[in-house]
Parts: C-alpha cells; structure tokens; sequence
C-alpha cells in the first residue's frame, strides 16, 4: 500500500518538471538540495512553514498542494527529512488532494486554471501541459497508480501519523507555531541558520547568559507587569483622571492611549501571552544556535506551557491576548486587524499543531522537569533579596541569571547614596550594621495588636493627654482583621530593600550581606508556608498600614500573587536551620527597652555598638545634655539615675514646700525681687511650678522621668561600646523592676514622665511647643495610633500578670509564657 502512495507521489512530480521516477525519494540528496534552494527554501526552518501553509492552503490552491507534495520529496531527499517524515507529508497531502477532487480530470482543471491565474513561466508551460496529458493517458489506459487506485490504497492505509514531533519533552515546542512550525526535533543548525543574528538584532542578545536572563525575565515579569499594574490604576478612575493619566505619560509610554482603550471599552485586560509565547521563540533560537542545550531549552518552553496552562484553557484566548499585547507593545490597536493566514490555520486547520488544548501540552514528568529547572536557576537567597526588592524596584527582575554580577558605576553611585541618604549608612560601618534593620519586636507588636482585636481588645482611644485623630484610631482599628497573617513581612520586606542596595552600592564585603540574605530565606520560610501565604501577609498589612511618604505598594502585591510567572512562586522555598538576620529581644527586654517611650524613637531591636561616625554624634549628645565623656561617667549617672536621678532633687529641694505654702510664697517673692543667675532662675521656675502644681508635679511620682534617661542614656552607651551586652542587660533588668515598683500601668507610667519632663525642663520660649508634642506622642504611645509610634499597647507593663492574646502564629518574642518556641 504504502508502494501505491509512494508511485502516486512519484507520478505527479512529473507535473513539477521531474522526470518519471519509481520511487519520490530517489533524486540525488545535492541536487534535491539545490533544487530547494531554488525554490527559495533555504533552510529546514523555511521548509516547515512552506509544508504547513502548502496543506493548510484555502479551496482551490492546487498548485500549492503541489509545490508541497514536490518539497517534501526533496526534503525526503536532501535529507533534511527522515524518509518517514517526508512520507507522512506526502500521505496527508494525498488525502487533502484527494478530499478536495473527485478524480484526476478535476486535479489537473484545477492546477491548470491556479498555475494560469498565476501566469506561466516561460519554457515550462508547455513541458507542464505535456506532463498532464501523460498523466491523463496512464489513467485512461488504466496503467500506473490511477485515481480509483490510490483511493483504495489510502482506504487500507491506517490514518496517517501526526505531522508534529510526538516526543513529550517535544509538546510545548507546538506553542512556537505562531512564529514558526517545528516540524523536526531536536533543533539543529539547520533548523534556524540566522538565529544568531535575529537574537543580536532583535533581542541585543550575544551571548548564554543574556539569553537565559531575557527569558526568565518574561517568564517572571516581561512587559504585562506594567501594563497590569497601571490597567488596574485606570478602571479605580474615572474618564477625566484617565484621559490626564494618558496625557502625562504618553510621552515615555507610547501604549498608554491603546491600554486607556481597553480599559474604557471593557476589553479583557490579559496580555501575558505576549511574553510567555516568546519565551519558546527564544529558545528555539538558543538551541539551533548552540547557547542552550536542547534539554534547557525544552524545559525553557516548558515553563512557558506550564504559564500558559495555568491562564489560558483554549487557543481563541491565547491568540486573543497576543493580539492585545503586541498592541499595547506597538502602541496600535490591532483588534480590528483581518487575522493572518496563519492565525486562521493555527486555528483552525484539520493539521493545525494547536489541534490538542494547551493545558494538555505537557505530561507531568515534563511539567516537573521544567519546574526543577527553573527553580535552579533561581535557587540562591539572593533570589529571594531580588523578589522582594522588585516590588519596589522592578527592574531588579532584570537580573535572575546573574544577581551578582558587576553593576555600572552609575548604578553603584545610587545606591551607595540611598543608603546614606535614606539610611544614614556608610561604607565605614561594615556589613554588620545592617543588623540594626532587622526589627523582631515590630513584627511582635504588630501580631499582638492585631491578636488582641480579633478578641474584641483595643487599646483606649483617648488618653489623660488627648486623643487621637478617627483617620489614626481607623487604621488602628483596621489591624483586626489582619490576624491571621504573622507581620514578619512588613518589617522584613523593607530589610530585604536595604539588604539588596548594599549589595548593588559595593560597598561591604559580600559574604556578610549573603549570610544575611540566607537567614532571611530561612526566616521567612519559616512563618510563611508557601509564596501565597507570604504575599497574601504583605498584602494584609500593607493595606492596613499604608506609608504616606511613599506610594501604595497594594498592586503591585495583588500582581505578585494573581501572576503565576511571579518569582515568589519559583523560589527555593526551604527553611534550613532556623536562623534570623538579627538577634530577637526577650519580651522583657524589650518591654525595658519601651520604657524610653516618645524621649526617643520606638526602638524594635537591640541595640549594637555603632560606627565611629555616628558614635561621634551620640558623644556629642550625651556630653552637651549630660556632661558624661567616657565610659566610667556614664556607669556611675546610671546608677545616680537607678539610685535617685532627678525624682530625688524633687524630694529633696521642693517636696517639703507643698507642706508650707507661706514659706514657698516668700521664696518665690525674694527671687523675684532680684536678679538671679542662672541656676537661680532654674530654681525659681521649678518653685512656681510646685506652687501652682503644673502638670500635677505635686501629686504624680516622677520617677518615670528618671526611667526614661535611664533606658536613653543605656540605648546610647551600648552604641557607644561603654557597656557591653550583659551589662546592658543589667540596666535593662533593674530599670523594668524600677518602673515595676513604682508604677501599675502605661497610663500611669506616662503621667509620671510628663509631669517629670514639664518639671525638670528649662527655661526656653518653646516650652508650650515641646510640650504639646510631648503630649501628642505621649497620645499615641497609649492609644497605639499610629499603629507604629510605640509599643506600650502591646505590652504587659513590667510587673503586671499577662493580660494579652496568643497571636494565631509563631512569630513572637522569646520569654512570651503563652506560645511555645
């Protein structure tokens, strides 16, 4: 049988100029190829897309039909076909002829009428009417493979094979098909001759790793990520807001008219396609032109199948959102555009390779394979630093194939300056500085605030001091219903921002910085199970507890976790041993730490010994405030401020005139009757304030005064290196049961610092200013709103029984009684 279709083939070859011939494969393999080259099919590549619009021509193209019966014979030939695979060619071919023409008479009419709409060559036409009248007599004598003949043949013969590679590993390379059919694989050379140069000039790709970089870059974020997250921004405005959004940025983001149209118009707002599709272009390229391994680069169009699944579930929406992309990329709308010939076949061709839906491209162990490789490719904590750093910055997923790599000058230069800038972090400090901006104790306030509210608990919303404004007490109230997600990610997103800059500015040595990527990869597996629980916590909170100095990161979040090619789900999510960037305060310590309250910023970890530079600015603090120069001073004010401080200068010096008003009358008189320096003038300030009992100093123990000095000055003498961790400790311990001895909560903790900074403060006209502010802060500290400006309503005060709520998770201090760590 198969002998009657091969002498059929090898008949009608006659009608291409060949001479007759027994078999279609038998021509000399140089001549076939010359003849190919003539033909203008000049490569394997050109072949394939010539055999697939030949079978798949309109009604009527019969001299397409065969030009291809007569390429695939000399592909077959030149052997850039296997004989199979020409055969098979040539078996549909057959069959399309024969679907399409009742018998020989009607073949030859139609190539006839076909070759003479197209006009005929010279020499040629009457050497094509010969080979049809030669034809038409073997089928009127009966002699040869006649018509009845070849259909009784094909009639016997199974159905032919599948025109496309049948390899599993072979499947997604069905998706480059609306670039270039893939007829033959494995790839070779000869498959795509100019691969090199299409990827230097459309691309700028010259070498491996710029290859594997582009395409990790589309498969993670490529062009929709901007066009999502602004698309997103349109429809929450309405048509004035939209037509100034276009106005302004049309200049730098040519697109924006088009994704304005769309989002004004209803269209679906889906384009990934545009850059899962060329991920299998690419890697087509790479491995006919030797940068990839055929393995890596069926696993590259794989994880472009496996995207592709997980988005689309038939071909119209695939070829739909293309479409949409390469509109918003070419800044013109194309939707109206007559599809291509190719799109029509693609579509809908009975020998179409998109045939089979592209969920069901890959099998699993190919699916697996690919996802193994993707994720060694980004399977280094600096991974994890680049995931979390894009969402502020997001050309950092430029960069997955070589996170390392040298960066220009230029780019160095701006980091080096954030960190100064922003951090006040230089170069002289090294690496271990970075420590100071991991923050345990912020996670533990936030999960325990948030613990609280779901139990109906909130902090007060007023205070001795004031209130409050409904905008802050709002979002404080807003933390209820984030509970369930552990805040680790609020403070630990931003470390990884900084973690990621320090590396970019060169500046410290590297293998601290990776020590501290890796810990944070450990970290954050630890709290989070997988990429969605991480990312649906960042969401939580940054909803919640939105920074007013820097733009919303909310969609850029929601695009994280709705997009399946985001990093975060391609990480190497595993714990290793339990490590953190930073060490985590005890809870009491921590609480001892608080007891600074708004005398300074809310200190969420411990501190360390801090750079020469900022070192100098603590001793200049520390010496025009305190008169303390070295180490030996400072221990001995800690313990005068342990011992007696400033509360027993009340005691001593003025206390005894609230039992003899005349006598504190009289003093106050012969003061005032004088000139008085300076330390008299202190004085008499200090006694106008005890006789009209300003701020209730009479009546409130000022000791919180002294306590807040205390734990100040300790904060300040551990960065200085005057005490060493233990002793620090030790101030810690005494100062927590100092406040626990003369105090029974935070409310009564902060009159009494009030009252002491009022009382003790000196002579200057922004006296009412400083106290107003004093108030405002000290307001916030007790009602917890902001949610960040200190940590009293998430504290059990020192010596009191615990009083707040387990948080759902782990992700608390250590010496908390209620969670086991």
């Amino acid at each position: 049988m198969i002998d009657a279709l091969n002498a059929w083939w090898a008949q009608q070859l006659v009608l291409c100029d060949w001479a007759f011939t027994p078999h279609p494969l038998a021509v000399d393999a140089g001549a076939a190829e010359q003849r190919l080259l003539q033909l203008g099919i000049t490569n394997r590549g050109e072949l394939a897309e010539q055999l697939f619009h030949g079978l798949g021509a309109p009604a009527g193209s019969a001299d397409r039909l065969l030009g291809a019966l007569e390429w695939a014979a000399l592909a077959g030939a030149a052997g850039w076909l296997e004989a199979d695979q020409a055969r098979n060619w040539a078996h549909h071919l057959t069959r399309r002829i024969t679907s399409d023409y009742s018998d020989l008479r009607a073949w030859l009419a139609d190539l006839r009428r076909a070759l003479g709409a197209r006009g005929w060559e010279v020499g040629a036409d009457d050497r094509f009417i010969d080979a049809c009248q030669a034809l038409a007599k073997l089928e009127t004598d009966g002699e040869g493979i006649t018509w009845d003949a070849l259909e009784n043949a094909l009639a016997e013969l199974p159905a032919p094979a599948s025109l496309w590679p049948q390899q599993p590993e072979a499947q997604s390379w069905r998706l480059c098909a609306l670039f270039r059919p893939i007829i033959v694989y494995p790839a070779s050379q000869s498959d795509w001759p100019e691969a090199s140069e299409w990827l230097a000039h459309v691309w700028d790709v010259h070498d491996r790793d710029a290859l594997i970089g582009v395409m990790l870059w589309l498969g993670a974020q490529g062009e929709r990520q901007r066009w999502d997250i602004e698309a997103r921004e349109l429809l929450s405005m309405d048509n004035a807001q939209r037509m100034e959004w276009q106005r302004s940025v049309v200049e730098d983001s040519p697109y924006a008219p088009v994704l304005n149209k769309f989002v004004t118009q209803g269209e679906p707002l889906e384009w990934a396609a545009w850059d899962w599709l060329r991920i299998v272009e690419l890697a087509w390229a790479g491995a006919c032109c030797g940068l990839l391994s055929q393995e890596e680069a069926d696993d590259l169009a794989g994880h472009a199948a496996d995207l592709m699944s997980r988005r689309y579930h038939d071909w119209h929406a695939v070829l739909n959102a293309y479409g949409r992309g390469q509109s918003l990329f070419d800044g013109i709308d194309r939707r109206g555009k007559t599809p291509s010939e190719r799109h029509q076949l693609l579509l809908h061709s009975a020998y179409s390779p998109w045939k089979r839906p592209p969920g069901e491209l890959l099998d699993e162990p190919t699916r697996k394979a690919s996802q193994t490789r993707i994720r060694q490719w980004r399977n280094t904590p600096h991974h994890w630093l680049l995931a979390l750093a894009s969402v502020r910055e997001p050309d950092a997923m430029l960069r997955q194939i070589a996170p390392s790599a040298a960066l220009p000058e230029e780019q160095r230069a701006d980091a080096a300056l954030y960190l100064q800038e922003s951090l006040g972090l230089h170069a002289d400090e090294g690496a271990h500085a970075l420590a100071r901006y991991w923050l345990p104790a912020q996670a533990h306030h936030l999960n325990q605030l948030a613990a609280d509210a779901v139990h109906g608990v909130l902090p007060p919303s007023q205070s001795w001091f004031g209130q409050p404004t409904p905008e802050e007490l709002k979002q404080r109230n807003a933390v209820k219903g984030v509970s369930r997600h552990a805040a680790t990610i609020h403070m630990a997103e931003k470390f990884a921002f900084y973690l990621h800059m320090s590396l970019d500015s060169g500046l410290f040595d590297r293998a601290p910085l990776m020590e501290y990527a890796s810990a944070l990869r450990s970290c954050l597996c630890r709290f989070y199970p997988n990429a969605k629980r991480l990312l649906e916590a960042w969401f939580a909170w940054e909803s919640c507890l939105p920074e007013p100095e820097h733009a919303s990161l909310v969609n850029e979040i929601i695009w994280h976790i709705e997009d399946p090619g985001s990093l975060f789900h391609w990480l190497d999510w595993r714990p290793d041993a339990w490590r953190e960037p930073g060490s985590r305060p005890t809870l009491s310590h921590f609480t001892a730490m608080s007891l600074v309250g708004p005398l300074n910023s809310a200190v969420w970890s411990e501190p360390q010994p801090e750079s020469a530079r900022e070192c100098a600015e603590i001793r200049e603090w520390v010496e025009s405030h305190y008169h303390l120069s070295n180490a030996g001073d400072m221990q001995e004010f800690l313990t005068h401020m342990l011992e007696s401080g400033d509360r027993q200068e009340y005691q001593i010096n003025y206390a005894p005139y609230t039992l003899n008003t005349e006598r504190l009358s009289a003093e106050i008189a012969i003061l005032e009757s004088g000139d008085c320096a300076e330390d008299e003038r202190h004085h008499l300030l200090r006694l106008r304030r005890v006789r009209d009992n300003e701020d209730g100093c009479n009546e409130v123990d000022m000791a919180a005064w002294d306590i807040a000095q205390l734990v100040d000055l300790a904060i300040a003498a551990r960065q200085l290196g005057w005490l060493d961790s233990a002793a620090f400790a030790k101030v810690l311990d005494r100062a927590y049961q100092l406040a626990a001895d003369h105090y029974a909560g935070w409310q009564e903790y902060a009159m009494g610092m009030y009252a002491g900074f009022s009382f003790f403060m000196g002579e200057t006209p922004e006296r009412e200013s400083f106290l107003a502010g004093f108030r405002q802060a000290l307001v916030a500290w007790i009602c917890g709103a902001p949610v960040l400006a200190g940590p009293w309503v998430s504290l059990d005060f020192p010596g009191n029984k615990p009083r707040h709520f387990a948080p759902l998770h782990i992700d608390t201090l250590p010496g908390d009684q209620r969670t086991l760590h």
